[in-house]
């Protein structure tokens, strides 16, 4: 392990502290004899993938200025299981370990992979979960005869009208609102009969 190591604490709100947190990394650096670098995230929930100091830390991973990332509890990092998994195949392609005190985790350890590796494939089921469980929704709303994706105005009486309301003079929102279907599907038809009317005049 690198001597320089990247510290990460986190608390949800501005109410909580991160002392706490910062005491047990700091005594887990000095009796190591490491080199700490600290990121603290005060009010941002683990629900956001996105937080200050946790990208400044991934920055400085991938620079590889530090050689491991300490954490009190794994959720103090990561908002999800999926998400610890991508960030720790992160940090092992980057040949950077992933401590976690609490719960007595060290991916320098051959314990510590193998707990990675179980998170990982928990991960792939259960995303093999979640798309069977929408494959299976939508095939039952199907034959509920509900329709999925974007709305389009397929039938000719409606484009016919659509169109005639449109050399009339109708905006696009007013044609919308009187045919009742998306301004976005007006917009489509309008712009495909006007292509094909540039195609036959040329």
């Amino acid at each position: 392990m690198s001597k320089r190591i990247a510290l990460y604490a986190r608390v949800s709100t501005n109410e909580q502290r991160t002392q706490a947190q910062l005491d047990a990394l700091r005594k887990y650096a000095a009796d190591r004899g490491a080199e700490a670098v600290e990121f603290v995230d005060e009010g941002h929930s683990g629900a956001k993938a996105s937080r200050p100091a946790l990208d400044a830390m991934l920055a400085a991973v991938r620079r590889r200025d530090v050689g491991a990332v300490v954490v009190v509890k794994l959720d103090r990092l990561a908002r999800s299981v999926r998400h610890l998994v991508t960030l720790a195949a992160e940090l092992e392609s980057l040949s950077i370990d992933l401590v976690c005190l609490d719960q007595a985790i060290d991916t320098a350890t051959p314990a510590g992979r193998f707990l990675f590796n179980t998170l990982s494939a928990v991960a792939e089921l259960e995303r093999d979960l979640i798309r069977e469980r929408v494959r299976a929704g939508q095939a039952a709303a199907k034959r509920r005869g509900v329709r999925f994706g974007r709305p389009e105005a397929t039938d000719r009486p409606l484009r016919e009208r659509i169109m005639r309301l449109s050399a009339s003079g109708q905006t696009l929102g007013q044609i919308a609102a009187l045919v009742e279907v998306p301004k976005s599907t007006v917009a489509r038809v309008v712009a495909k009969a006007k292509a094909r009317s540039e195609a036959d005049a040329a």
